[in-house]
């Protein structure tokens, strides 16, 4: 709500300043946008299919949350830690005078909840542990020792997205712009997951795992021709069928669930007609 607000104040702001129009005929192609930022994440429950030479079974519903690291100035804002949070990466063009294509990185962490009991169905055998057994719908309670699991560093949902852009308020006076844009995506999934699984080594490397699925929806402010300030929520879903738990190249997990975005974006913007200009 207050990244919605402070975009809210600043139309408030502009209704104040002369040279204004309304839903202005704006043809934004040619234009170019670079932005970073952070972004809150939320998942829905998922099973989870664990296979490998010892063991295959499913632990259903699993509760799991994004890990936000705690605000100051470093990391956030540290050039060599821009990354240590949850981020936002992206680079885009408009090819037609509404519409533009981009390419980015949304750096998101995923934790299930350990100590949650959950329903697990299988078997897990010749492993020397209190684990050793066939399970039929039976209560397990995620303990440190039997297993930890994390996408950490991170979901890592590398994509394309396709959006609109319309601009519905425009101060000439100050070059400046408030507008929404929505759009979809498609991307691949390449998590470095940290795992560890009953007795075997603490497992954390990064893996191309999956794909997914997304669209947004969000709230832009243009500001003095080229910088920007964007507001966004993202849905989608993401299919994970080949996560690494172990160093065994026959061990892995699989899930799939849906996830939400909140995220507070910020960068510059440029148009070929710019580069024009000072070459004149």
């Amino acid at each position: 709500m207050r990244k919605n607000s402070l975009l809210l104040l600043s139309l408030a702001v502009f209704a104040n300043l002369s040279a204004q129009s309304f839903f202005p005929n704006t043809n934004q192609k040619g234009r170019f946008y670079v932005y970073g930022g952070w972004n809150r994440g939320f998942y829905t429950n998922s099973d989870i299919h664990f296979s490998g030479q010892n063991y295959n079974f499913t632990l259903e519903n699993v509760v799991a949350h994004d890990r936000q690291t705690p605000f100051a100035p470093d990391p956030y804002f540290h050039p060599m830690k821009f990354t240590i949070p949850q981020t936002n990466m992206r680079a885009g063009y408009f090819f037609a005078s509404h519409y533009n294509v981009s390419f980015g990185i949304d750096h998101m962490k995923y934790v299930m909840d350990q100590n949650q009991s959950v329903k697990m169905t299988g078997y897990i055998r010749d492993t020397q542990t209190q684990y050793d057994g066939v399970y039929d719908n039976q209560n397990m309670v995620l303990t440190e020792d039997f297993l930890r699991y994390e996408h950490t560093n991170g979901l890592n949902y590398v994509n394309s997205e396709v959006c609109r852009f319309d601009e519905i308020f425009r101060v000439d006076k100050i070059k400046s712009a408030f507008a929404i844009t929505e759009g979809i995506g498609i991307g691949a999934l390449v998590p470095r997951t940290d795992t560890k699984l009953l007795n075997y080594a603490r497992h954390d490397e990064f893996h191309l795992s999956g794909y997914g699925m997304s669209a947004k929806m969000g709230l832009n402010l243009t500001l003095f021709r080229y910088f920007m300030l964007q507001s966004e929520v993202k849905g989608g879903f993401m299919h994970l069928p080949d996560v690494l738990t172990t160093y065994s190249d026959t061990d892995k997990a699989s899930q799939m669930f849906g996830f939400l975005q909140t995220n507070l974006v910020f960068g510059a913007t440029v148009s070929l007609d710019d580069f024009k200009r000072k070459k004149d």
